[in-house]
């Protein structure tokens, strides 16, 4: 049995601008610098994102007045959440599955520019 990857040539691209940042701009600056690096690299590559689009979440099929503004969506379907710390917990991989969760997407990226010696990029699929 072959299991079909959530978004595979989608996030292949994707992680292509998030090396080319990393690559390029290294460890230690903070992630809204990360985040106006990556948002440039992908308009270089033609990569369809949103920046801080708020997203309504649901209860039990009923809106919320609490939105969330993702750090950034990409195709209009992956949620990007951007760090910048010496490692992720699994609080923040929590946090980006309740995301997906109440907005009903299925495939998240926790992308950490503060790890060394490189970036990392976790999947997290619903």
């Amino acid at each position: 049995m072959t299991e079909k990857i959530v978004f595979k040539e989608e996030s292949y691209l994707i992680q292509g601008a998030i090396f080319e940042v990393y690559r390029e701009m290294g460890s230690g600056f903070l992630e809204s610098v990360y985040q106006e690096c990556l948002e440039k690299e992908f308009a270089l590559r033609n990569i369809p994102y949103i920046s801080q689009q708020e997203l309504k979440l649901q209860y039990k099929g009923q809106l919320l007045k609490q939105t969330y503004r993702p750090d950034l969506l990409c195709y209009n379907a992956i949620i990007i959440e951007l760090k910048a710390l010496s490692k992720t917990t699994p609080q923040h991989k929590a946090q980006l599955m309740n995301y997906l969760k109440a907005s009903g997407l299925k495939l998240g990226l926790l992308v950490n520019f503060g790890s060394s010696p490189k970036v990392s990029i976790e999947r997290i699929v619903l």
